[in-house]
């Protein structure tokens, strides 16, 4: 995600567009570039990748995102130059494909990888099914439990129903210092479908229960039941209904770094879906993880959005890609992340968003005619 501020926005704008590709310096926004890239069929190239830093060029995890999407397209030329600091991307066609297995390396979590393909995924010549290794959890990106619970659900609001799914079967934590993290392994599997359905989501609606899930790796099982005192401490003042789960790992070989973390999700009567994670620190209570994610999952509520602040731009790519009729949705507070991704949704595909802010409760509602995205692979059933 992203933390820049509102005046250093206008920096990550491209430098140059043209009919053939769009052109732009350093990789802020990097995924999301990429993945647009392929969705519109335009090339893109990156140049001066951190060229002035002692130690220039692409990370490890921007890498290994390229290797993703070569790994799901056909006929996609990615030429990267030798200290890595330019990188050209003319994209081929989406097929996905079956038992494909990707590591994610150490460097970032498997929630970096999946969060961007999720709105690419149902465009596919075939249904995904793919076996990702890495770090499950961490604080920049999202946790697979809130892709799992949250974003999912999400999808399917669009017509993205059948089979589709994430299956954690292993936690992998970050390492603390110089420790490699444990490797985790989580499976995700997506249909093709022909079109997206638009979305019309103007009420969150009441909250009507709070359900949520805590893990250890490697530690006590005694950690997970003072993360739930904790968080439910604070949330059962606002609601009764409150059932947080708690997943053991027990420590094995196999669990090089140990850890333990949170992720709370508020369901609406409306039916959408409002989420926190947060995850242990060492020499912190685990009393005060369970309430600083309460906190966190209360403030998420108080914007009074129909979708949280991580599913934004998710929400705002699936309304892009929907058929050509008007999706709108009210979202709570607009994130400067999301700001840069509405600015790029309409440099690769020309779609403006309209946004209103309610006078009363300062929610934005945001709307948009899709371009009508067929999946021509797809056949006509």
């Amino acid at each position: 995600s992203s933390s820049s501020s509102s005046s250093s926005l206008g920096r990550h704008d491209p430098v140059k567009v043209t009919g053939k590709y769009i052109k732009y310096a350093g990789t802020a926004f990097f995924r999301q570039r990429v993945m647009m890239a392929l969705m519109s069929g335009r090339s893109c190239i990156f140049v001066n990748i951190r060229h002035t830093r002692t130690d220039p060029g692409l990370r490890e995890h921007e890498v290994k995102f390229l290797r993703l999407v070569d790994m799901i397209t056909d006929g996609t030329t990615i030429s990267i130059n030798d200290s890595g600091t330019r990188v050209s991307i003319k994209p081929g066609s989406l097929v996905n494909g079956r038992k494909l297995k990707f590591d994610c390396g150490s460097t970032r979590s498997i929630g970096y990888f999946l969060e961007h393909l999720l709105y690419v995924a149902p465009f596919g010549k075939f249904p995904l099914h793919i076996t990702f290794t890495g770090l499950t959890e961490s604080d920049v990106d999202p946790s697979v439990d809130i892709i799992r619970t949250v974003m999912l659900p999400l999808m399917q609001k669009f017509g993205v129903e059948d089979s589709i799914e994430v299956k954690i079967k292993k936690r992998g934590c970050a390492g603390v210092g110089d420790s490699k993290g444990g490797v985790g392994e989580v499976e995700f599997q997506c249909p093709a479908v022909r079109k997206l359905n638009p979305l019309k989501a103007f009420e969150a609606g009441k909250i009507k229960r709070i359900r949520g899930n805590v893990f250890t790796t490697g530690l006590s099982a005694a950690i997970s039941a003072r993360v739930v005192d904790g968080a439910r401490g604070v949330l059962n003042n606002f609601i009764p209904d409150v059932f947080i789960y708690t997943n053991h790992f027990k420590a094995d070989k196999s669990i090089k770094a140990p850890g333990y973390g949170v992720s709370l999700v508020a369901d609406t009567t409306h039916g959408f879906l409002i989420s926190a994670q947060a995850n242990g620190e060492a020499r912190k209570d685990p009393e005060q993880l369970g309430v600083k994610c309460a906190h966190l999952l209360l403030e998420e509520i108080l914007r009074g959005g129909c979708v949280d602040t991580q599913s934004q731009s998710l929400a705002f790519a699936l309304m892009t890609l929907g058929t050509q009729d008007v999706s709108k949705i009210r979202i709570g507070v607009l994130s400067q992340y999301s700001v840069q991704f509405l600015r790029d949704i309409k440099t690769y595909f020309g779609v403006t968003f309209k946004l209103v802010q309610d006078s009363e409760s300062k929610a934005v509602f945001a709307s948009c005619v899709g371009v009508g995205y067929n999946n021509v692979a797809k056949k006509i059933t």
